[in-house]
């Protein structure tokens, strides 16, 4: 009962008695568990001891679907980077960590933000390539590429393609691709063809629901068909102004072949490698004085320096022009198709509109036909009208001329509307 009362005590004191408690046992020298590695190395860090600290362990992985799902604080967003070999991985990165990584202005990371989502943008810096073309928002160097949210349903068929790419090559079948194409320019491809094949994809979706609609208008007018059809077109008005804005960017860049040699990162790494083997070697010492009189006129720095910036150029550039010439030529095709679509919908307009003049104009001559009724009509109710008055006349008294009266007024009411039907005949107001 006593062991029970005690234990109950015990339990009941507070967390900071109990630790004082503890304490005083420790000083006692009571039996303690094994201290871990962190612990002891920490005393015997106080106690003046050799032993280093343990390292700190490493943070637990977050997997992709509940990095996503996650609430990220400074900034940070999901990116996936993907090199040359093919290794790919997903980290959360914000956009100092991208600046550092890249080398580009933080500005230029705003066209990849939501505000400028569906628009169409490739701008060439110094060590790296922004592309935003649709859904695809990616920073491309020269050895890797980084991918904004590679975990939307929009932009995983990229990064299929991407990984498709790249990890079924062994170093020897990379590196004479690489001599066809650099790694930029190959990442360049598959973004454009994925851009193409998903815009060319929507537009035979809507060819597909399109023709039926506008068969189903020209046959049945109705309040469904129409609103169909205006949201059609609508549609195809989108699609056609995303498409404008890729195919626009593209021929900026086909029209300024300087640009397109800014996009060449590869040309630029090995012109970079061979400027400080150069330096180093002491080819010329006089690169290092830059602006010297004695530096410009040296003919080993003039005659390097023209080696160094004509190495590809030209070819470069060609096969850059050749690759998005391919891709414009798909593009320009992909719009005649939605522009075939639009003047089908317009023929269908015109044609409507054609039946709504036809049905105005048959309205127009049975109002016409209406009208000479009536005014016949009316001219035999005016002269009955006329003997209806209260006035004297001999006629009245005559017997056996009320009969002949009707069918006289009549007979001359009827050809009076003979004589204007045949004159609006005449004059081709009524259609045969």
């Amino acid at each position: 009962m006593l062991r029970r009362r005690r234990k109950h005590s015990a339990s009941s004191s507070s967390p900071a008695a109990a630790s004082a408690k503890k304490k005083d046992r420790s000083g006692r020298g009571s039996v303690h568990p094994k201290p871990t590695s962190a612990s002891s190395a920490g005393r015997s860090g106080v106690g003046g001891g050799s032993s280093e600290p343990a390292p700190a362990p490493a943070p637990a992985e977050t997997p992709p679907a509940a990095a996503k799902g996650a609430k990220r604080k400074g900034g940070a967003r999901l990116w996936m980077r993907l090199g040359r070999a093919g290794r790919s991985e997903i980290v959360e990165l914000d956009k100092g960590a991208i600046v550092a990584r890249v080398g580009i202005p933080a500005r230029d990371l705003r066209i990849l933000g939501p505000v400028f989502s569906y628009s169409s943008n490739i701008l060439a810096r110094e060590r790296a390539m922004v592309v935003n073309l649709e859904f695809i928002r990616a920073v491309v160097t020269a050895e890797e590429v980084l991918l904004l949210d590679p975990l939307s349903q929009e932009v995983l068929p990229f990064v299929d393609q991407l990984r498709q790419h790249f990890s079924m090559k062994n170093p020897v079948e990379a590196a004479e691709i690489e001599r066809e194409l650099p790694f930029e320019f190959q990442v360049l491809e598959i973004a454009l063809d994925v851009v193409c094949s998903c815009l060319d994809a929507e537009t035979a979706e809507l060819e597909k629901a399109a023709y039926p609609v506008l068969d189903e208008l020209t046959k049945k007018v109705s309040n469904k068909n129409l609103e169909r059809v205006r949201c059609l077109k609508g549609d195809l008005t989108r699609l056609l102004a995303r498409l404008q804005k890729v195919k626009d960017e593209i021929e900026h860049l086909l029209d300024d072949h300087e640009d397109m040699a800014h996009l060449y990162l590869t040309r630029k790494q090995i012109q970079n490698q061979q400027f400080e083997a150069l330096t180093a070697s002491g080819a010329s010492n006089s690169i290092v004085a830059a602006g010297t009189d004695s530096a410009k006129h040296n003919p080993n720095f003039q005659s390097n320096a023209s080696i160094i910036t004509s190495i590809y150029v030209d070819h470069d550039v060609e096969d850059l022009d050749m690759l998005l010439e391919a891709y414009f030529m798909q593009l320009d095709g992909t719009r005649n198709k939605i522009l075939l679509i639009r003047e089908h919908i317009d023929d269908t307009e015109d044609y409507m509109n054609i039946q709504l003049d036809h049905r105005r104009n048959e309205l127009i001559q049975l109002q016409l036909i209406l009208a000479v009724i009536s005014f016949g009509i009316a001219l035999e109710t005016y002269i009955a009208s006329a003997f209806t008055m209260n006035l004297p006349c001999s006629f009245y008294h005559v017997y056996g001329l009320f009969w002949p009266f009707v069918v006289g007024s009549s007979g001359f009411s009827f050809l009076i509307f003979l004589a204007l039907m045949g004159y609006a005949w005449w004059m081709e107001l009524l259609s045969p």
